[in-house]
């Protein structure tokens, strides 16, 4: 086998890793999606998402993201019954890349409507 071949990997790059929200009410809910690109030479395969409470959902890109290809990862915060303040939440996102683990932040400054 050549040295290529064994260091051929799938490489994650996101466009940004971090998104502040700004001042918002509580009653409305929050939605940021963060774009990445495989610049690795194999195919990028997320294997799991997860975030640091209940209050933020996610969707990501499920399907296999060739090499050149962008995926995306949506993350959702809804602050409905939560303490009003500075919200800083973290979404991992786990793939198959050389970089295999991420995170991904959101932030803002939620406040009674």
């Amino acid at each position: 086998m050549s040295s290529l071949a064994v260091s051929a990997q799938a490489v994650i790059k996101f466009d940004k890793t971090s998104h502040n929200f700004g001042t918002f009410p509580e009653t409305e809910v929050q939605t940021v999606t963060f774009t990445f690109t495989n610049t690795g030479d194999r195919p990028l395969i997320i294997q799991q998402v997860f975030t640091s409470c209940g209050c933020t959902a996610y969707e990501y890109t499920k399907a296999e993201i060739k090499p050149g290809e962008k995926g995306t990862v949506t993350a959702t915060f809804n602050g409905r019954g939560q303490a009003t303040g500075t919200i800083k939440k973290i979404i991992t996102v786990r793939s198959n890349a050389s970089n295999s683990i991420v995170r991904l932040y959101i932030e803002g400054n939620m406040v009674k409507k």
